[in-house]
């Protein structure tokens, strides 16, 4: 069993967009990814379109820049991407990306496309809890098996991990790092409305240390080709503004991060609708700072639950409630009719498990 994680803060410009930066390629605001030029850069990349009906279904684009690549290189690699049938690859789900000769364009491809899944935010609350214990800096330095362990992974016979778990935990953490997150926010100067444009990685590696050499190992080498991991790695959080200024941020506690052996990470609802409502802390005004209350279209386009299946779907919702009262995130949750049809959910949030402080 994992350790459960104590009370600590995440930033909240972070916290505001993550269940958009996180959203697969099933959710109907996203679009595939794609191959683009930027003045001197060049990108991988896919970008999630805003819902007009919601002001929390922002626009945002997730990138990996692609450096170092010649004119000649560049040109090379557009022509191989344009002859991959993506879509018909993610028939199969990601396992589908399999089919991709390139394991470069396959592992890039895939790094996009489950950015800040379940198992990576639970990576990324580990390490804000980190922070946290490491007097607020922005700078936390950990062991590859010692967050293997907080996931609740199995050691082998040896006292160690098996390499495709190593493995997995590298290409989480360098996507994290080499990912960048675009996005605008409305900037009033006087009577002018404009936007302030962020770019912005999760976190960026500073260090990292390898037990055993000589090891030929490159950082990026490990992610697209092998099967390798370092040892220990120091990154910075980027998203670290505010919890250092300490007027804009979430509490969160008892972080269950124990991965569930044979269960892919879409299938963590329970981690989903975690971030969604503390996400909707920040986006909404909660009624007596407890008080949520939240269409149930939003709630179920957010967990991903697709399909005219209806009735397993609502089964599925409310089996994750109950798990988020179990670990008292939630005190209670009911549903409220609407106009039209509409069908919202109230929840009253335990404020001692998940906690909004904003000066804005």
């Amino acid at each position: 069993m994992a350790d459960q994680l104590d009370l600590f803060k995440v930033d909240g410009e972070l916290v505001r967009i993550l269940p958009r930066a996180g959203a697969s390629v099933c959710h109907p605001d996203v679009n595939l990814p794609v191959l683009r030029s930027e003045g001197n850069g060049h990108y991988i990349e896919m970008r999630v379109d805003a819902d007009a009906d919601d002001p929390s279904e922002v626009s945002l684009t997730r990138r990996i820049p692609l450096e170092n690549l010649s004119g000649e290189e560049w040109e090379e690699l557009k022509e191989q991407y344009d002859s991959i049938d993506l879509k018909a690859y993610l028939g199969e789900g990601i396992k589908g990306l399999e089919k991709i000769e390139d394991r470069r364009i396959q592992r890039l491809t895939a790094a996009l496309l489950t950015f800040l899944n379940p198992r990576q935010v639970s990576i990324v609350f580990y390490l804000y809890r980190a922070a946290a214990q490491q007097d607020t800096s922005p700078i936390v330095s950990f062991r590859a098996n010692d967050l293997l362990d907080a996931m609740g992974y199995r050691r082998t016979e040896d006292g160690g991990f098996p390499s495709v778990i190593r493995s997995k935990l590298h290409r989480d953490i360098t996507a994290l790092h080499r990912t960048e997150l675009v996005f605008a926010q409305e900037l009033r100067k006087g009577d002018e409305l404009g936007a302030k444009v962020t770019i912005k990685s999760v976190l960026r590696i500073k260090e990292f240390e390898i037990d055993k050499v000589p090891r030929n190992f490159d950082l990026d080498n490990a992610a697209d080709y092998t099967y390798e991991a370092a040892d220990a790695y120091t990154v910075s959080l980027e998203f670290f503004d505010t919890p250092a200024q300490g007027d804009d941020y979430v509490l969160f506690g008892n972080i269950d991060m124990n991965q569930r052996l044979g269960s892919s990470p879409k299938h963590d609802y329970k981690t989903k609708l975690l971030v969604y409502l503390a996400s909707r802390l920040q986006w909404d005004k909660p009624k007596n700072g407890q008080f949520l209350t939240i269409s149930k279209h939003y709630l179920f386009k957010n967990l991903e639950l697709f399909g005219s299946n209806l009735s397993r779907n609502n089964k599925i919702f409310w089996r994750t409630v109950e798990e988020l009262q179990e670990q008292g995130y939630v005190m209670g949750a009911k549903q409220l009719p609407g106009k039209r049809g509409s069908v919202s959910v109230e929840f009253q949030i335990n404020p001692e498990q998940i906690c909004l402080h904003s000066a804005r």
